[in-house]
């Protein structure tokens, strides 16, 4: 929480170099308690294929969701635009590369590999799901931004739904990595 609060709030650096360091720093701490968090197994043609279309298939509803929210919120446009007005932040292939490389990656590894996995083992693969999807959302409550909020539980829905489902980390790294890329750097909403 208290990362999300300086990245999102008090934004004391470059919020892409902040957002990979910040992610960083969970992972490693996700590592420090589970050695086994890079252990993804091997990557497959399946894997591969999940994930470019489960990335197209979360596009597309956030495409939609941005239509229809624009009916029900009357905030929306400057709170999405809020979150856009971070790619005037830097150029453009580097966002896209940290997006791809160390943002994307490192959520779903802390996220799903680490918080899901580790609330599942205790609690049964459905509580544990459902926690870590409202932790999830949860933490970006902080930012005041209800359409990040409502971003962040439809991804922790539909990742942690993906990982429950495969069982599987490299699938939901390579959907949350192409749907970073698209949303932020290709094919913005705004």
């Amino acid at each position: 929480m208290i990362l999300w609060y300086l990245l999102f709030v008090i934004k004391p650096m470059n919020f892409w170099l902040e957002m990979s360091l910040s992610i960083s720093a969970l992972v490693l701490m996700a590592f420090i308690f589970n050695k086994d968090i890079f252990k993804l197994g091997k990557l497959t043609i399946r894997h591969i294929l999940i994930g470019i279309f489960s990335a197209i298939a979360l596009y597309t509803i956030f495409y939609l969701g941005n239509i229809v929210s624009g009916f029900i919120f009357p905030f929306k446009d400057s709170q999405v635009l809020s979150v856009y007005s971070n790619r005037s932040n830097g150029n453009l292939i580097w966002i896209g590369l940290l997006l791809l490389f160390i943002i994307g990656p490192g959520e779903e590894i802390y996220w799903r590999g680490f918080i899901q996995n580790t609330l599942s083992q205790k609690m049964g693969d459905t509580k544990g799901y459902v926690i870590s999807v409202l932790l999830y959302a949860g933490v970006h409550i902080i930012t005041g931004n209800v359409m990040l909020v409502i971003a962040a539980l439809v991804c922790g829905v539909f990742w942690g739904w993906l990982y429950k489902k495969e069982k599987s980390l490299l699938p939901v790294i390579i959907s949350h990595a192409i749907w970073d890329l698209t949303i932020f750097v290709i094919f913005p909403l705004m």
